[in-house]
């Protein structure tokens, strides 16, 4: 039976707690794990993390993005329409890669796909859970970055996400809202998983500049990003530093020299429906970083039954 968003949500903690021993179960090599289900996890760690190279860099960013863009492909108004609104976080960005890469809002996600993929093809883990799983872990190898929970046992995507769902950095706030809030998230949530733009930078908004951050400090996890983007913006960053540019499609002036401000990051710092809790987090990096988590893990249940997954959270230290 197919179960509500709400009816999902409320089962976290049960299948969070489903299955799990009064002692932990030995995974070898003095690890261990709530429940052995979750011990293959620790081999898909070590994986991952050298994929990583350990750090808080380009391949934990992309790993952070491809969880959003996956998850948010899901839509109950499409559904209630008679028209598939895809799985959410049901992997199907990989498992139906042709396809869902092809969208513009996926350009630059090529990598990863198919570096996770392979990873979760080794292991016999689903395309779901190591979207979500290398996400949970990119987070926690950034310096400030919290611990995000993790339930395994996502079943593999039976059709592709459509196309349209993913935000754009040029829709209006209207637009932005509609869409997530059709997913199933709250305008406030969409404000804290916007914390993960502290760790990413910007690619092909303008490609003459790739790898521009969205503030100064993109290997460390911190709400300076929330705070930069309040600022007045005074410059075209490019090659000649604003002289002679023009501003990109999704672009407006950013505060400093060497940083990138995304259109919809500016509208919605200061529409009055999302502004309170963008300054909030701007001035608080510990409410920043469990409202993230918090919001991160609701994300990662969009479109599945957690009554059918188990919590391997401890396999992420």
């Amino acid at each position: 039976m197919k179960l509500s968003l709400l009816s999902t949500l409320s089962l976290v903690s049960i299948a969070a707690g489903a299955g799990a021993s009064s002692s932990p179960t030995s995974c070898g090599n003095g690890r261990t794990a709530s429940i052995a289900t979750c011990c293959i996890w620790y081999s898909v760690l070590d994986d991952i993390q050298d994929l990583f190279e350990r750090q808080c860099g380009d391949d934990a960013h992309d790993a952070l993005r491809l969880s959003f863009h996956d998850a948010i492909g899901f839509s109950p108004k499409l559904n209630s329409q008679q028209q598939f609104g895809g799985g959410g976080a049901d992997g199907s960005l990989i498992k139906f890669a042709a396809t869902e890469l092809a969208y513009a809002s996926n350009e630059g996600l090529e990598s990863i796909v198919f570096a996770e993929k392979d990873i979760a093809d080794k292991y016999g883990v689903s395309y779901g859970d190591i979207i979500q799983f290398a996400a949970a872990v990119s987070v926690r190898n950034c310096p400030g970055g919290p611990h995000i929970s993790f339930l395994a046992g996502r079943p593999n995507a039976i059709q592709a996400a459509p196309d349209g769902l993913v935000p754009n950095p040029f829709d209006s706030v209207d637009t932005i809202l509609s869409r997530v809030e059709d997913a199933g998230l709250t305008s406030d949530e969409l404000v804290n998983l916007l914390a993960s733009h502290s760790v990413a930078v910007q690619e092909h908004v303008d490609e003459s500049i790739p790898g521009t951050p969205f503030d100064l400090t993109p290997g460390v996890f911190d709400n300076n990003f929330y705070r930069d983007v309040l600022l007045p913006g005074v410059i075209i960053p490019g090659p000649l530093l604003g002289f002679g540019f023009t501003l990109h499609k999704g672009e407006v002036k950013a505060p400093f020299i060497g940083e990138f401000r995304l259109q919809s990051d500016f509208a919605l710092a200061r529409d009055p429906r999302t502004a309170s809790r963008w300054k909030s987090l701007g001035s608080n990096q510990s409410l920043m970083e469990s409202s993230f988590a918090t919001a991160m893990a609701k994300m990662a249940l969009l479109g599945q039954d957690a009554g059918i997954l188990h919590d391997c959270s401890d396999v992420i230290s």
